[in-house]
């Protein structure tokens, strides 16, 4: 594990060349997805650091967004805004992410975990596109503070009780407040609905590179942290689970619902992430092994799906300068192969095969059903909803009148062509290996 770390540190002198920078790390993703085994058992360890298929994926997924995400700001280097500055807060960010998703222990882990918002919250301030993005900010940091703060205070507790915070090696006897004091800022960060408000607000006033981060990446710690807890948590969490799976699966719908109101492009992709996360939750709520594989199925899956997505939704914004729906229109006449790949996504996005998320849903919609029969009714009227935003959203930005201002644009670039391809192929391709995900646990 520690060569993946310092071969990745020896990136900062690439920070000064913009394209050997994004070239390493695009080679670094391939290195660990061809020369690293992936075992059911905890391997590579060294230090503090380790991995199981949980740290795999979500390493590799990182390390291939992060290409992806320098691929997709063209405009910063067009535009020479603070290249430099813009490439190293990406490399701490990933940095950060690295080593959250490849620690054993808790309080690494806390700390990982929150200095991940930093960056992030330079990427909105620094390269965001309106005023807003102060309010944004300030939203994606009080909300995750104020929830993390009982959490360290819990580790204090795990580690004053066992003297120990190895995730493996905690065994203590749970009650409620240490139980909420662990998953409720796992909870905000996924985000679970009804603490979900800052989600929106920072993907709106976010750069592409840091909607891509936060919808591909930053979501998924919160899945990542509950699967880690929930080793000692879980059969305490058993009597609980049914507020948190009533919630979601109620969120998931009337969220749904909620999409289908927005008039901004990036606020329903943004909505539709918080839908997505909510069927997350449920799987890990219901402490089956259906769930958790399925939930781990479901994060990579709406990791490359809601990044490309963004992805796409930036291209109209650089050509029209506006993230609205009823300007955005009838660009099928205009780039229709770039529409051949919003219909790609758009279904994707509500499951269709051969992507991820079906194969996701299919676990967690199992493993939700074998919780309570009954909650079929909440989980087919989600999927419905899934299905309805997804026609509407590729529906009201390809069809329709073109808005006349918009007759002088430019034709897609085959720069863009690749980052949307970069997304579906492991999207759709996937899907052929997906029993390495069954040794998880």
């Amino acid at each position: 594990m520690m060569k993946i770390i310092l071969f990745t540190f020896f990136l900062i002198p690439l920070v000064f060349y913009w394209w050997l920078f994004m070239y390493m790390i695009m080679l670094l993703s391939f290195y660990i997805l061809f020369l690293l085994n992936s075992y059911s058992f905890y391997s590579m360890i060294s230090y503090f650091f380790g991995f199981d298929i949980l740290s795999y994926s979500l390493i590799n997924l990182t390390y291939w967004l992060f290409f992806l995400m320098i691929l997709s700001s063209f405009m910063i280097y067009n535009s020479n805004n603070l290249i430099k500055e813009f490439l190293f807060i990406l490399f701490f960010l990933l940095m950060m992410l690295i080593f959250t998703f490849s620690v054993d222990n808790l309080l690494m882990f806390y700390l990982f975990f929150e200095s991940s918002i930093i960056p992030t919250l330079f990427l909105i301030f620094g390269w965001g596109y309106q005023p807003e993005r102060l309010t944004a900010g300030f939203y994606l940091l009080f909300y995750t503070l104020f929830a993390s703060l009982p959490m360290l205070l819990g580790i204090i507790y795990i580690y004053s009780s066992v003297y120990t915070l190895n995730f493996w090696l905690i065994n203590i006897p749970v009650n409620l407040y240490l139980y909420l004091s662990m998953i409720l800022a796992f909870l905000v960060k996924m985000p679970m609905t009804f603490v979900h408000f800052w989600l929106p607000k920072a993907h709106v006033e976010a750069p592409v590179s840091g909607s891509m981060i936060l919808a591909g990446i930053l979501l998924k710690l919160g899945g990542y942290g509950l699967l880690r807890v929930f080793l000692f948590l879980s059969n305490y969490s058993i009597s609980y689970s049914y507020l948190f799976l009533s919630i979601n699966l109620y969120g998931s719908f009337i969220i749904g619902l909620l999409c289908l109101c927005q008039v901004d492009i990036k606020s329903m992709i943004a909505y539709s992430s918080v839908a997505h996360m909510s069927l997350v939750i449920c799987g890990i709520m219901t402490c089956s092994y259906f769930g958790f594989i399925g939930s781990l199925i479901m994060m990579l899956g709406h990791g490359f799906c809601s990044s490309a997505l963004f992805c796409l939704a930036n291209m109209l914004y650089e050509r029209s300068h506006s993230r609205s729906l009823i300007i955005n229109k009838g660009y099928i006449t205009f780039m229709p192969s770039l529409s051949m790949f919003w219909f790609l996504l758009c279904s994707n996005n509500m499951s269709s095969p051969p992507s991820l998320n079906l194969l996701g849903e299919i676990y967690l919609m199992i493993s939700v059903i074998g919780w309570n029969c009954y909650s079929f009714l909440f989980l087919m009227m989600s999927s419905f909803i899934s299905c309805c935003y997804s026609i509407y959203l590729y529906s009201m930005t390809q069809h329709g009148l073109m808005y006349s201002g918009l007759l002088k644009l430019s034709s897609v670039k085959i720069r863009e062509y690749l980052l949307i391809i970069f997304h579906l192929i492991p999207l759709n391709f996937l899907l052929l290996k997906f029993d390495i995900f069954s040794l998880f646990l």
